[in-house]
């Protein structure tokens, strides 16, 4: 049975000039609507345009309708918007998506009337908002009037998506395809970003994440994973692929268990048809999706967001470069927040290490002058860049400060500690910044599963300094009087801050570290100290003793021997206790032998690295 229509608009019956109209946003903009009611503008002005990001032609707020429309965005995007934000001509509204339909509901930002792009009704009489409920469905139900686009192009999504015809003041039938956004090339520095952000997901987590390059590539290194689920405020093109590998099955979620839950989506016609009639993905309001209390009832929810700079403190500047506003809020504070209450949850802000082509360091010492602060440093959990992952919860100053140092590009760490020992406390004793060991390449964090349980490899750093000295507490008499010869009694802060601040260029220095969360312990530590003297180098390790004998210093030494024969080293050499028979051993089996010895306490060990090699 066909449904009859509303009426086609006429415009001045409906609204006047200086009312407050909300425009449907993301990729599913009204604009044949848009157009209608600027070809039937005469005698209006002071037009109040509100709403989200909006892309494609947003002609309404290019200069020649500036005496027509006001826009108030509450986010920015959009050649014409943008321009108009920069020119004074247009607001930006910061907000929280979550609270952004609160604004309708409680009167704040009262609405004479929506503009909405919808599907043709079913035969029950609804229409689907498609691709975008966010706050659509808000907008709806407080708005005067309510005025559609009937557009064929629309999907018709599951959940909380329907709006009944008899809702619709007025509509005008206009099918227009929906704004494409294909997904971004990934470049190498994305794919090491999206590598290291991987490494920091379970199985049988639950996935928020945004639009961009650091997503996609992110999604690319899930694809073997198992049970994972996506509670998240957006869809893009590049969740059909892990759906389609199996490693999306929604079937660990602790909310809306078997679902994908989402609020909007942009991507291309692809994306837009897999939605469509979609059983197993349900949109709901950005008011839904985004409430912290409702992110939190998953367990181990992952929230990956992206930033434009964030300070040594751990400050994230996400919606202005320095003075110049330049996207939103959105929802990164929603779960930023929302992954920090889950059980298990984390917290990520992902970012390239510079911008302007590698001339400007997105880590600074302080945030830019005019930039605002969007996600505190007390909620953000995890830092990622091409160069590692900062784990900052549970952190004092001076060890974020450091870590977010080990995660900044090479050419700027002395630049950021110099910078940190004027303005933050940080003692006198820390005067190397954290260095890479080429050797080991692009990734810096080598993942290991050794009798069931997951290890990482990794080079020693001076944010490690707190890491090493409880490493050092926890060994017996017995296995310090092996290590060094001596029963040392004390590892002060300043000497275990000189054995984690290596100069990995010359020297190099190794841990395996188990972790989960922020909590990281060292497990065994690695290192070979360079003689120039001769080309030769002296190695050395140590295991916690409830790890001897899983082979971790088999593995640190075989990756050192890896590295000195990289750089042409001559030989290596090891000096251990004769009644050290296990370590002994070790080299041994590694292709050491036992030079002659005037001390029969001692034993020394040679291995030929160029005859080796």
């Amino acid at each position: 049975m066909a449904v009859a229509l509303p009426p086609k608009p006429v415009w001045n019956q409906l609204i006047k000039s200086g009312c407050r109209v909300f425009v449907g946003g993301n990729a599913s903009v009204p604009y044949a609507l848009i157009q209608d009611l600027i070809d039937h503008s005469t005698g209006f002005s002071d037009i109040e345009m509100v709403h989200m990001l909006a892309l494609g032609d947003t002609r309404w707020a290019s200069e020649k309708h500036r005496q027509l429309f006001k826009v108030n965005t509450f986010f920015i995007g959009g050649e014409e918007v943008r321009r108009a934000v920069d020119e004074g001509r247009a607001d930006y509204t910061p907000c929280f998506l979550s609270e952004m339909s609160g604004l309708f509901s409680d009167g704040t930002l009262p609405l004479d009337a929506a503009l909405v792009n919808v599907s043709p009704p079913d035969e029950y009489g609804y229409c689907s908002l498609g691709a975008s409920v966010d706050i659509c469905m808000s907008a709806v139900r407080n708005a005067d009037v309510v005025i559609a686009q009937i557009n064929d192009m629309v999907p018709r999504t599951s959940g909380h998506s329907y709006i009944h015809i008899s809702e619709i003041t007025a509509c005008i039938q206009s099918d227009q395809e929906l704004v494409e956004v294909a997904p971004p090339p990934i470049d190498s520095i994305t794919e090491r970003i999206g590598q290291y952000v991987a490494m920091l997901v379970e199985d049988g987590s639950t996935l928020q994440f945004g639009i961009g390059k650091i997503p996609s590539a992110t999604l690319k290194y899930l694809l073997h994973h198992k049970d994972l689920g996506i509670h998240s405020e957006m869809l893009t093109d590049s969740i059909i692929e892990v759906i389609e590998s199996g490693a999306i099955t929604n079937r660990k979620k602790t909310f809306h268990p078997g679902k994908l839950v989402t609020s909007f989506a942009i991507g291309t016609r692809r994306l837009y048809d897999y939605i469509d009639k979609n059983p197993h993905i349900e949109f709901y309001p950005s008011s839904y999706v985004n409430k912290p209390t409702n992110i939190a009832k998953n367990d181990t929810m992952v929230a990956i967001n992206s930033a434009l700079e964030v300070d040594l403190t751990g400050q994230v500047v996400a919606d202005s470069l320095g003075h110049d506003f330049y996207s939103g809020i959105g929802g990164q504070v929603d779960f930023v927040s929302g992954a920090s209450m889950s059980k298990g949850g984390k917290a990520i802000i992902a970012l390239p290490s510079t911008a302007k082509g590698e001339t400007v360091s997105r880590i600074k010492p302080c945030i830019s002058e005019g930039a605002g602060v969007v996600t505190s440093r007390g909620n953000v959990q995890y830092v990622v860049t091409e160069y590692g992952v900062a784990a900052l919860r549970g952190k004092s100053i001076r060890e974020r400060a450091l870590e977010l140092i080990r995660v900044a590009h090479p050419k700027f760490r002395g630049q950021l500690l110099e910078e940190v020992r004027k303005n933050y406390w940080v003692p006198h004793y820390q005067e190397k910044y954290p260095t890479d060991i080429a050797e080991l390449g692009a990734i810096q964090l080598q993942k290991l599963v050794i009798q069931g349980d997951t290890y990482y490899l990794r080079p020693l750093n001076p944010a490690d300094e707190r890491r090493l000295q409880e490493f050092f507490y926890s060994h017996t008499k017995e296995t310090l009087r092996l290590r060094y010869n001596y029963d040392p009694k004390q590892m002060s802060r300043e000497k275990s801050c000189n054995l984690v601040s290596v100069d990995q260029r010359t020297d190099a220095a190794l841990c395996i570290v188990r972790q989960e969360g922020s909590r990281i312990m060292i497990h065994a530590v690695g290192r070979f100290y360079f003689n120039p003297a001769d080309n030769s180098c002296e190695a050395a390790f140590v295991t916690r003793e409830n790890q001897q004998g899983k082979g971790m210093a088999k593995l640190l030494l075989s990756r050192l021997i890896d590295i000195a024969r990289a750089r042409k080293m001559r030989r290596m050499l090891a000096y251990v206790r004769a009644e050290n028979k296990a370590m002994i051993a070790i080299f041994e089996n590694a292709g050491f032998k036992r030079l002659f010895s005037s001390d029969p306490s001692d034993v020394e060990l040679e291995l030929k690295l160029e005859e080796e090699a």
